[in-house]
Order: structure tokens, then C-alpha cells, then sequence
């Protein structure tokens, strides 16, 4: 018999006519003949209302007791809806996340799962009952009450899907599948009817709020397909499985991440361990780093810049200041009226010219770019905050991601079931179900890199640069662009050693005309690149690199980051070194 998990989320069981209409689907799958597991949020904002009465009462509340409060939420849901399912005829059982045997570590507010029990529930669903699920939350190994943190119910169901070895997780919420852009920002967005794993996480990454990064990790390590549906209509909606929509559109989906805040530590010394220093000591505090960039130093210092998300700030700064006698730094300047502009799309690691083309549409708009990252898949930018509605209506429209690719698939497809593992297999899976999996650790020992330093910092600076470079038919690998002092920037590339003379000429001759203060040259660079699923919940990953490298007396000279993957470029002769001290650091979890 098969077997659904289906998600609701706060949205889709906000008052008792909603709940009655998700309890009339779950009755329906189970008619058409599927075993049906529920996992359902807490009604509405009633976890604002939980939130807002614990300040009420203390303006830092233990941590321990806020789960113990915000737990109660998804208690009341999965109740009422036991109560709604018996009143149509259906049998149902409601259990807590304790109930079912979710155990987490003791992180509270932001606890990660470690082992799901199954008997009980595959007990009451052979009974014939429809298992309703406290999403959010988990019990640790002293039975205190823990929750998942942000998007804790959609972990929840796709955890649960992955331990059931369901066939599908449906995912239902407000809006009626995955599409090319928030629709409630652009009413030009389309929805997809079928998106990769990876091109998911990084637009959940991205503000997507359709799905958090955390499941789509999940769901990527476990193989289970989501179906994202809506609550209200019975659209067919989106699937995220391992396949794009399309083969030969190299963008698939922009994002707006909006209240980011930007810190830039000048001057640090270009010497091994400094990255290390500096974002171990943010890590003490949980912070996620997001965009990460260093640029080429000189005369011995370096900048390095990154964003956090906004709320965060002041711990972060907080962290920077504890590390500074470590750090040596000559100053911190720091923005918090900055968003972030993404494109994401599984086909850029194939096809040239999507920078070059983001970054022209952006100057044709007039918008100044402040920081660039680059990933396989992802190109992502910083602006000014009051430029970022712009900015996303620029480059959906300049990508096409309106137009519907000539290749997509005309029906969200089914996705064929694997066959069943056995009972070891699932229970070593088990135990390290949210453990950090590194898929490749790679030296790519081909690319020189370019630096142009202090060059004026205004919209169109960065097309030019690399329209001048796409001109010659040189393809260009990383970008960084990092924030620089005064009316100023810093920007890298690295390219293939053999284009690395006429890529030279290149950004001389635009350097001269730009107003570039200097151009430099490391012919002989090597790219260190870790992938793998968990980059971004696990915040330790960078640390582990950064020391690894620092240990070896290796020093990075280039970093950028995404969700699936961080890469550093490192002197040429020292990458084999490099490559054999991060394969031992990461051997604990890296898959042979």
C-alpha cells in the first residue's frame, strides 16, 4: 500500500473551516487507497501570539521554555484535527512530536533531529488510522521539548517521509507551487511545474518561502520527492525532484532576499588562519554567513566582506569586535539597507554569458552592484535596498523567466519508487539524518586569477568589465566583488591559465579606461571547491575548511560560498596540499 506524508502549514489550518477542508484531503488519499501521514503547524500567527505573550513576561525568555511554549501551537492543530477527521467518518490519531519518537540534540529554538521511531506510527497506520504529526518539534535525551527552529514542520514531514519510505511529501500551503519569483513580488512570476533539489535550495536560501533549506536538504540526502500543492485549489503544483524544468534555459529562478545587512572588515593581514579566526568566532554565536568574499590583498592586508541576516547584526558585530585582537584589523564598516539579488539555474555550469548578461541588465537599470558571489549555479548580488524591486524585475524579465522554456515538461510527472531498503539500511541512515554529507572535495589547479583594484564603484562598472572579457570568448570561472573604501571596489575573476595573458590585456585596457588604481596577475592559482548537502544549517563548515588550510600554513587569497558548495582559491603550488588536507579534515563525512 502506498504512503503519503502531507504538510499543512499554518496558513492552511488557520481556522476550523481550514482544517476541515486539509482533513477532507487526507480523507480523500486515504479513499484512493494510500496510507496518509499528516504533519500539521500551529493554526495561523498563533506562534506570534505565543511569541509576543513570552515577551510580555520576560524580555529574554529561557530558551528551554520558549520550546516548552511554542511546542503547545502544533499540539492544538494536530488535536482539532484528529476531531475534524472523526466527524467525517475517517479514523485518526493525533500524536506529539515526543509521542512519535522524534529525538533531537538539546539546542534549543534551533534543535536538528538525530533519530525518527517508526513502529508506533506504521502500527496505527496498518489499523487504519490517519496519523496526524506535530510538526516543529522533538524531544531530547533528558525528554525536555525542542523545536526545529524556522521551517521546522516542512523538516518534519520530509524527515518523516524519508523514514517511512513514503512515495510522496506533499506539501500544502498558501500559494499553488514553486515559481520563478515570489508572485506577491512580481506578477510577472510563473509557476514551474518541476524544479531541481539544488536550484531549490538555493531559492529557499533565498527568501523562497514556499519551502525551507533545511527539507529540501533533507529531501535531497533521502531522494524523496516533494509536491508542492496548494491548500485552497486542487492545482497540480510544482515538484522538486533531482531534474530542472528545463535542459537548455540556463537560468530557472530569481530571488530577492531583502533585509540583509552587509559587514566589511578592512585591512585584516593576508596571512594563513585569518578567515578561520574570523568566522569561528561568528559560528560560537549560530550565525549563518551568507555571502562571503575576499578579495586579492595587498601590501600584506586584505578585505573581507559577508552578509548576515539583518536581525543579526548586532551579534554578529558583536562576535567581529571579540576577535579583534586576533583579527588585527584597521576598521569595520557594516550596511544594513542592503538586499540581496539572486539568479539560480542548474544550466549556467554549461552555458557562458549569464554574468556578463545580469550584470548589463542591471546597468540598463541604472543599479549599482556592491558585492557579487558566484556559484555553479547561482549568481548572486548585493545592491541598495531601495534598488531591489528594480533589480528583481530586471533580471526575471532580462532571463525571460516569464516566457515558459519550449522544453518543460507539460504535466508534473510522477516520480517511479525506489525499491525499498532494507531495515539496516534505513536505521544506519537514521543516525546521522541531519549529519552534514560532503559529496566532492575538488582542486581544480587550471585557473589564473585577474584583480581589478579600486575601480569606481557606480552602475554598469561590472558589465563593462565583463562584456570586454565575454568579447574575447574567455570564460570567466568565480567573480568576487567586494565592497572597497570611498567611491571604490575590488574585483577578481579567475580564468583558464591559457586565456590568463589576453584576459591581462583585457582588464588593462578596461582598467585604463574605468580609472582601475592596479591590475594584478596570479598566473598560477589553485581552486579548492568542498560540495555537499548541509553547507549552509551546518555553520561549522567554513570553520573546518578555513582551519584546515590555516593548519597547513596554506592562506586563501579568493573565497565564495552558496548553499552547495565553498570555494577558495589558494597559491597554485599549494594545492595539492591543500586538497589533501581538506580530503582528511572532511573524511568523516564525505562519501566514498
Amino acid at each position: 500500500m502506498s504512503l503519503i506524508v502531507q504538510k499543512f502549514g499554518g496558513t492552511s489550518v488557520a481556522d476550523c473551516d481550514k482544517i476541515v477542508s486539509a482533513a477532507r484531503k487526507a480523507i480523500r488519499a486515504q479513499k484512493q487507497g494510500h496510507q496518509v501521514v499528516m504533519v500539521v503547524s500551529a493554526m495561523g500567527k498563533n506562534t506570534d501570539v505565543l511569541v509576543d505573550l513570552a515577551r510580555q513576561i520576560n524580555d529574554h525568555p529561557p530558551a528551554r521554555e520558549m520550546d516548552m511554549l511554542l511546542s503547545t501551537g502544533e499540539q492544538v492543530s494536530v488535536a482539532l484535527m484528529a476531531m475534524a477527521i472523526h466527524s467525517l467518518g475517517a479514523k485518526a490519531v493525533s500524536l506529539t512530536g515526543a509521542q512519535i519518537g522524534i529525538r533531537t540534540d538539546s539546542t534549543h529554538t534551533k534543535a536538528r533531529i538525530i533519530s525518527i521511531e517508526t513502529e508506533r506510527v506504521k502500527e496505527l497506520l496498518a489499523a487504519g488510522n490517519i496519523v496526524i504529526a506535530a510538526g516543529f518539534q522533538g524531544i531530547d535525551e533528558n525528554l525536555n521539548i525542542t523545536t526545529l527552529g524556522r521551517g521546522g514542520s516542512d523538516t518534519t514531514a520530509v524527515a518523516l517521509a524519508a523514514v517511512l519510505d513514503a512515495d510522496a511529501c506533499e506539501i500544502y500551503t498558501d500559494v499553488d507551487g514553486v515559481y520563478t519569483t515570489d508572485p506577491r513580488l512580481l506578477a510577472e512570476a510563473r509557476r514551474v511545474l518541476q524544479i531541481s533539489y539544488d536550484e531549490m535550495l538555493e531559492l529557499a536560501s533565498l527568501g523562497a518561502g514556499v519551502m525551507h533549506s533545511r527539507s529540501v536538504e533533507f529531501a535531497k540526502k533521502f531522494g524523496v520527492p516533494i509536491h508542492v500543492r496548494s491548500s485552497f485549489t486542487d492545482i497540480t503544483g510544482t515538484m522538486i525532484v533531482d531534474q530542472p524544468e528545463s535542459l537548455t534555459r540556463p537560468v530557472s529562478g530569481a530571488a530577492m532576499t531583502k533585509n540583509e545587512a552587509r559587514i566589511t572588515i578592512e585591512g585584516v593581514p593576508d596571512v594563513p588562519g585569518i578567515s578561520h579566526e574570523l568566522f569561528h568566532s561568528i559560528a560560537t554565536k549560530a550565525i549563518s554567513v551568507d555571502m562571503v568574499v575576499q578579495n586579492i590583498g595587498a601590501d600584506g592586508r586584505a578585505n573581507i566582506s559577508f552578509t548576515v541576516p539583518r536581525e543579526e547584526l548586532d551579534q554578529t558585530l558583536e562576535a567581529v569586535r571579540n576577535a579583534a585582537h586576533i583579527l588585527q584589523f584597521t576598521s569595520v564598516a557594516h550596511d544594513e539597507q542592503v538586499s540581496k539579488i539572486s539568479v539560480v539555474g542548474l544550466g549556467m555550469a554549461e552555458q557562458s554569458g549569464v554574468a556578463d548578461k545580469m550584470f548589463r541588465v542591471l546597468a540598463d537599470a541604472n543599479i549599482n552592484i556592491q558585492m557579487i558571489t558566484t556559484s555553479e549555479i547561482k549568481i548572486s548580488v548585493l545592491v541598495a535596498r531601495e534598488d531591489a524591486q528594480r533589480a528583481l524585475a530586471a533580471v526575471h524579465s532580462g532571463f525571460q523567466l516569464d516566457l515558459t522554456p519550449s522544453d518543460a515538461p507539460e504535466s508534473v510527472a510522477a516520480v517511479p519508487r525506489e525499491c525499498e531498503r532494507d531495515a539496516a539500511e534505513v536505521v544506519s541512515r537514521l543516525r546521522t539524518m541531519e549529519d552534514l554529507t560532503i559529496d566532492s572535495i575538488v582542486l581544480d589547479d587550471s585557473q589564473s586569477v585577474i584583480a581589478l583594484r579600486r575601480i569606481p564603484d557606480h552602475p554598469g562598472i561590472a558589465a563593462r568589465v565583463f562584456e570586454a572579457i565575454a568579447a574575447e570568448g574567455i570564460l570567466v570561472d568565480m567573480i568576487v566583488q567586494n565592497v572597497g573604501r570611498g567611491d571604490a571596489a575590488n574585483l577578481s575573476l579567475t580564468v583558464p591559465k591559457e586565456d590568463c595573458e589576453q584576459a591581462l590585456v583585457v582588464a588593462k585596457k578596461i582598467g585604463a579606461e574605468l580609472g582601475a588604481e592596479e591590475i594584478l596577475c596570479k598566473a598560477d592559482a589553485a581552486k579548492l571547491s568542498v560540495s555537499g548537502i548541509g553547507l549552509r544549517s551546518h555553520t561549522g563548515v567554513g570553520i573546518r575548511m578555513f582551519r584546515a588550510l590555516s593548519d597547513s600554513g596554506i592562506n586563501v587569497e579568493l573565497i565564495n560560498t552558496s548553499e552547495v558548495m565553498v570555494n577558495v582559491i589558494v597559491e597554485g603550488k599549494q594545492g595539492q596540499e591543500g586538497l589533501a588536507a581538506l580530503n582528511k579534515a572532511f573524511a568523516d563525512v564525505l562519501v566514498s
